[in-house]
């Protein structure tokens, strides 16, 4: 009898996947050494790589153009490195857990990015991370480069659930660019790989780093795929911030690096922002001839004589426009309801001019109403990109103070399909997935979101502890359950999904004896059964825990349609069905016969040696094709 086959439960190692990639394409520069251990490792001949490629290969101290950082050799090292982790479902903080398509992840990203490499290979069409921007206020990871963990914890004592490190990255420090640059580079490396083929990601940055990012993203990306650095202008406050520090000028920009996954993507010829700029767009002028039904009151004036260039409908969804513009991008018109004539009535805010003129005799000549007109151009300088006043307004109180506008990733949005995954690893106050509920809603989108955040600790003094809230993760998933009631009550369209499943990440649900049984059992022990019969799943896991890393495992989405009968699971309609619990024979023909792609047990639940006698006999009658697998 041929045993099924065990599950990896662990992501694959990239240097393997790498390494099998190029010994494909050139098998004869494949070759074995001795490594400084006496072992026999693996290895290329580099002469003979060179001939195949006709290129000089660079060596040793010969000069070459490079972009290095110290670690940096440690960081790529990191980036391929598998691990052994899972996420857990928790049902509790998810809204429409069964029926959601949407993601809230918590847990340190590079991880998160690991776990969905192989099930979101080439799936997400875009991806928008706003980083921390390495000032002296802002926390790293810490991925372990320089310290060992008994002098980082008696020097800083941050860590979060799962035991990853951060560090204050203050400019004191000798390491300022290094630490950042080992932080941010893996990430990119591992997410890249998520991207789909036409994919696009963004990537908010300031001044400190956005030299050195654009360097890493070059090489992470190719230099053929940067696209644009775009340009948006930060709120009032912040500028004010730094500028009273009197050191230098306040800094009134912040940049969205734009690059593509592929140098042959192209962008979309018509773009849904554009076309509300169309409508919203206007040269309404006041025109000499007179027509009485083009003459109707704007902002409060009848003009006594003349006419509007527009009719009273087109003006009114022009208005219409501009004001839901106010409201996402939170300007404050400046009041143009006087009846007094000899004035010019301005409204002026944050660089935008919006004007009804009336001349000396009275006379309104026109009023201009702001577009979006630069969406295909790299300025956005009339979207602020920073500014608590949305999240403030969603919670009454002011929570989180970089959060970005939904305005802002909204633009981004028209550059990929309504039906696009959208991912931000570095979620914050969930502000992408606000902006894609809220797109989805005005256009009857399906964008789905994946939002991956740490599970930071909110400052002792700040505002969110005081109204209870202990951590980034908590506002998150909060400001979601917010705004997706909020746009539940006001949407008249189509349904919009506004849950989201909530997983944590966490070590593996296996024990080390499943990694490594040679280490931990005894001749005795694997000769018990077939399976082993060791109980190799740790006591405080759940079905469902097993359930979702068997799903990484096998590639299978984490919004799955999941349904449950007694012990049985079934994942999109019987993709896959998982039973972790008793299984004798009859059970595991009533599975078979369901003819599902993969079927899952775990060794140990088989009632007897009967039931496992006949297991491979059942499926081979019943359902051939069907891939098994065992835990």
């Amino acid at each position: 009898m041929n045993n099924p086959e065990k599950l990896a439960m662990r992501t694959p190692s990239l240097a393997d996947e790498k390494f099998a990639a190029l010994a494909n394409l050139f098998p004869n520069a494949v070759t074995e050494t001795i490594d400084e251990n006496g072992s026999v490792v693996r290895a290329i001949d580099k002469d003979v790589l060179a001939q195949e490629i006709n290129a000089h290969v660079v060596e040793g101290r010969e000069e070459r153009y490079q972009f290095t950082w110290p670690d940096k050799r440690k960081s790529i090292l990191l980036a391929n490195t598998p691990i052994a982790a899972a996420l857990r479902p928790c049902r509790e903080e998810s809204v429409d857990f069964d029926t959601t398509e949407n993601l809230y992840i918590e847990g340190d990203n590079l991880d998160v990015l690991k776990l969905l490499r192989e099930t979101y290979l080439n799936r997400v069409k875009m991806i928008y991370i706003d980083p921390p921007y390495n000032t002296s206020n802002d926390f790293v990871y810490n991925d372990d480069f320089s310290e060992d963990t008994d002098s980082f914890l008696s020097r800083d004592g941050q860590f979060d659930e799962q035991g990853n490190r951060l560090v204050r990255n203050l400019d004191s420090n000798g390491r300022f660019h290094t630490d950042w640059l080992n932080m941010i580079y893996p990430r990119l490396r591992v997410a890249r790989d998520l991207l789909t083929d036409d994919g696009v990601i963004f990537i908010s940055i300031g001044d400190e780093e956005a030299s050195n990012l654009i360097k890493v993203c070059n090489e992470v990306f190719g230099e053929a795929n940067f696209r644009n650095q775009i340009v948006v202008r930060r709120g009032a406050k912040s500028v004010q911030a730094q500028f009273d520090t009197w050191d230098k000028l306040g800094q009134g920009l912040e940049y969205i690096l734009l690059y593509t996954k592929n140098p042959t993507y192209r962008f979309p010829k018509q773009m849904k922002m554009l076309d509300e700029a169309k409508q919203g767009g206007w040269n309404n002028h006041w025109r000499g001839t007179d027509r009485p039904t083009m003459r109707y009151p704007l902002f409060g004036i009848t003009p006594p004589s003349g006419q509007w260039r527009w009719g009273k409908e087109r003006s009114d969804k022009a208005i219409e426009n501009y004001q839901r513009m106010l409201n996402e991008t939170h300007k404050t018109q400046e009041t143009i309801m006087d009846n007094e004539i000899d004035k010019w009535y301005i409204s002026q805010k944050d660089g935008t001019l919006d004007l009804l003129r009336l001349s000396r005799n009275g006379k309104p000549e026109h009023y201009i109403a702001p577009t979006n007109e630069t969406l295909l151009n790299s300025s956005w300088v009339d979207l602020l990109i920073g500014s608590s006043s949305e999240i403030t307004k969603l919670f009454d109180t002011a929570v989180f103070d970089t959060a970005k506008l939904t305005a802002v990733i909204k633009r981004m949005l028209g550059f990929v399909d309504k039906d696009s995954i959208i991912l931000d690893f570095f979620s914050g106050s969930a502000t992408t997935a606000h902006a894609v509920m809220q797109l989805n809603a005005e256009d009857g989108g399906k964008r789905k979101f994946i939002m991956v955040q740490l599970p930071e600790i909110c400052a002792e003094n700040s505002e969110a502890v005081k109204v209870g809230y202990k951590t980034i993760c908590e506002i998150g998933k909060e400001r979601i359950r917010r705004a997706g009631a909020k746009i539940k009550d006001s949407n008249q369209g189509p349904q919009v999904d506004t849950g989201f499943r909530v997983l944590k990440l966490d070590s593996s649900n296996m024990k080390e004896v499943y990694y490594a049984p040679d280490e931990f059992l005894t001749t005795a022990q694997k000769q018990q059964s077939l399976f082993g019969f060791m109980d190799n799943i740790k006591e405080d896991r759940s079905d469902e825990d097993l359930l979702f890393q068997v799903m990484l495992d096998l590639g299978i989405p984490l919004s799955g349609k999941i349904t449950q009968n007694s012990d049985v699971f079934s994942v999109n309609d019987n993709y896959l069905i998982a039973c972790f619990k008793q299984v004798d024979t009859a059970l595991i023909t009533e599975i078979a016969k369901k003819k599902p792609y993969y079927a899952v047990f775990r060794d140990s639940s088989f009632v007897n040696d009967s039931a496992m006698v006949n297991f491979e006999q059942v499926f081979a009658t019943y359902s051939p094709n069907t891939i098994r697998r065992v835990l």
